[in-house]
């Protein structure tokens, strides 16, 4: 056995041995410290948590919604350390020193859409809207990580998100006119 795995196990039965469980949190409250938006912010939250319900019910951060709570329907999509995730199938305490973006955090800039905001109002890709802040906050991680992608990859990669008033096709064209005016503001 190394030296670090021996360091490590000794560590393990010391706290074992004082009735201590490592790395348990809880069943109560703990103070965590979550990077939302660029900026560090502290909550208490119980283990059990998601990062859906501390941004909604505790931090006011509401773009995101609860609609199936499942994992399925996308509209509780943010994006942490830049890929999209469902915040209701995330754990707040497990995110602590990862960087966590919400729709809140860029649709506007200096007082501007954001360009993907405005490609989905020109191109009326809402009905009702609840879908469309997961839409939006999945296609801004997606156009970073391809700044000029297909219809066909818009389609595959937006396929996570579910809109029940079927604005599809005015989606995808939002997505490609998106990440055209992105391209444009990055080289102009």
């Amino acid at each position: 056995m190394g030296a670090g795995t021996g360091a490590v196990g000794a560590g393990v039965l010391s706290q074992e041995a004082k009735g201590q469980t490592p790395g348990v949190s809880g069943p109560g409250e703990v103070s965590i410290t979550l990077n939302i938006n660029g900026k560090p912010t502290k909550v208490n939250v119980e283990p059990r948590t998601t990062l859906l319900d501390a941004l909604r019910n505790q931090l006011d951060l509401t773009g995101a919604k609860r609609v199936c709570d499942r994992g399925t329907c996308g509209a509780c999509t943010v994006i942490v350390n830049g890929k999209s995730m469902y915040g209701c199938t995330l754990l707040a305490i497990d995110l602590q020193g990862k960087n966590i973006q919400t729709i809140e955090g860029f649709a506007l800039t200096g007082g501007k859409p954001h360009p993907v905001v405005a490609a989905f109002v020109q191109n009326d890709a809402q009905q009702c809207g609840y879908c469309t802040p997961g839409f939006v906050t999945a296609t801004k991680a997606f156009l970073d990580r391809n700044p000029n992608p297909t219809y066909e990859q818009v389609k595959e990669n937006l396929g996570g998100n579910l809109c029940r008033c079927g604005t599809y096709v005015g989606v995808r064209q939002a997505v490609l006119d998106a990440a055209k005016n992105m391209r444009g503001v990055k080289n102009g």
